[in-house]
Parts: structure tokens; C-alpha cells; sequence
């Protein structure tokens, strides 16, 4: 974008050039012959206005300039922040990124962790295999976000949008996901140990295999959800909605509430 810009300010001002080279050409011929250029007293200059070229190439020094200022301030670490960004294998260890916007970025096997992506736009993103321990994703949107294999071990993720997210073994174990939104997500063979899930809503997720010992489901819905081969040792599942849920094959010993 940043060279569309330049090359549309270019076409701009070589458009202004041409058209002012064309009135001083026609002012010429225009002139009478025996008109003679005035010579001004010798030692002093008569100041001249800025001309619409010389205007036009202030304003386009200053909007490069400015444009150069913006993308370095949405650099860190040699990452560009932005929509659709491209940061495979970087070292974001504990970056702010507060509200950012990097929707369908490519984050895979990059480190993230500890850093601050409170209420920040990850949806489509591809974050598999990726650090993010410790890292701060309260009130952020991860729709459809690749999170296979990734690492959220204690991780904040308080009223985060995770809708049909794809967290196949990833590792969520300690992580603090009250409120959360994860409806339709793929939780295949997670690790949730310890994790809080409660007031979470779980509608139609498919958490076969997952593993879920001590985790807190408390008012949680987890309708229509498929807990085949779930390990819910000590979890506790107190006022969830369990209406169709899956039960099959599941390790339930100390777990509250369940069926």
C-alpha cells in the first residue's frame, strides 16, 4: 500500500510538471517579440511564491515522511503490525499489542508469550505451534484461529471469542478462560488441566480425547458437546448445561456434576 501511495503521488506531481511546463511555453509564444525581460536591481533578489510543483513536492515529502514514521511505529521486533502481517518463527516475547488488528496474520511457531493482546483481532490468524504462556488475550477475537499445537499454559483469556477456533492439541492447561466463547471450537486431545471454563460457552465443541483433570466448568454450556475419551478426573461441572452432551468413555472419578 505504502508503494501505491508513492507511485500515485508521483503520477500526480509529473502531471503538475507537465502542465506547468506547458503554460510557461505558452506564455513565450504569446509574448511580443519586443518585449525585453526586466532586470532586477543587481544585489537584490524579488522573493518568489511558491509555484504548485514546488507546494506539491513539500506535501509529498511530508506525507512519505509521515508514512515512514507510522510503519516504523508498528514495528516491533521486525514484525509489522497489522492485518494479514507475516511473522513466522519471530521472538514477540512480551510485546504490547494491545487492540492490535492481526486478522489472518501468520504467527507459526513464534514466540508470544507474556505479551499483552488484550482485546486485539486474531481471527483467521495462524497461530500453530506457537509460544504464547502467560500471555493476555482477555476480551480478544480468535474466530476460526489455527491455534494447532500451540501453547496457552496460563494464559488470560477472559470473554475471548474462540468460536469454532481449531485448538488440536494445543495446551491450555492453568489458563483462565471464564466467560469465554468457544462454540463449534476443536479441542481434539487438549490439555485443559486446571483450567477455569466456567460461565464458558461451549455449544457443539468437539473435546474428544481432551484432557480436563481438575479443570472448573462451573455454569458452563456444554450442549451438544462430545466429551468421548475425556479424562474429567476432579473437574467440576456444578449448574453446567449438559443437554446432548457426549459422555462416552469418560474418566469421571471425583468429577462434580457429572452425569
Amino acid at each position: 500500500m505504502f508503494r501505491r501511495k508513492i507511485v500515485s503521488l508521483s503520477i500526480i506531481v509529473k502531471n503538475l510538471l507537465c502542465h506547468r511546463m506547458t503554460g510557461l511555453r505558452s506564455a513565450r509564444v504569446l509574448a511580443h517579440p519586443s518585449d525585453k525581460p526586466r532586470i532586477p536591481h543587481a544585489g537584490r533578489r524579488t522573493p518568489r511564491p511558491l509555484t504548485i510543483v514546488s507546494k506539491s513536492f513539500l506535501l509529498l515529502l511530508l506525507l512519505i515522511g509521515a508514512e515512514a514514521f507510522a510503519q516504523g511505529a508498528r514495528n516491533v521486533d521486525g514484525c509489522s503490525i497489522r492485518r494479514g502481517t507475516f511473522c513466522v518463527d519471530m521472538n514477540l516475547y512480551g510485546a504490547d499489542l494491545q487492540s492490535a488488528n492481526l486478522a489472518n496474520s501468520q504467527f507459526t511457531r513464534s514466540v508470544l508469550s507474556g505479551a499483552n493482546l488484550t482485546g486485539a483481532n486474531l481471527n483467521e490468524a495462524n497461530l500453530s505451534s506457537a509460544q504464547l504462556r502467560g500471555v493476555n488475550l482477555s476480551q480478544a477475537s480468535l474466530v476460526k484461529t489455527n491455534a494447532r499445537g500451540a501453547r496457552f499454559n496460563d494464559a488470560q483469556l477472559v470473554g475471548a471469542n474462540l468460536r469454532s477456533a481449531i485448538l488440536q492439541n494445543a495446551d491450555l492447561s492453568g489458563a483462565n478462560l471464564t466467560g469465554s466463547v468457544l462454540t463449534n471450537a476443536d479441542l481434539t486431545n487438549a490439555k485443559l488441566g486446571g483450567a477455569m471454563l466456567n460461565n464458558a460457552n461451549l455449544l457443539g465443541a468437539n473435546m474428544r480425547a481432551a484432557n480436563l483433570r481438575g479443570a472448573s466448568l462451573v455454569n458452563a454450556n456444554l450442549q451438544g458437546v462430545d466429551f468421548t475419551g475425556v479424562d474429567l478426573t476432579d473437574a467440576d461441572l456444578s449448574g453446567a448445561n449438559l443437554d446432548q452432551a457426549i459422555f462416552t468413555m469418560v474418566k469421571t472419578s471425583g468429577c462434580k456434576g457429572c452425569p
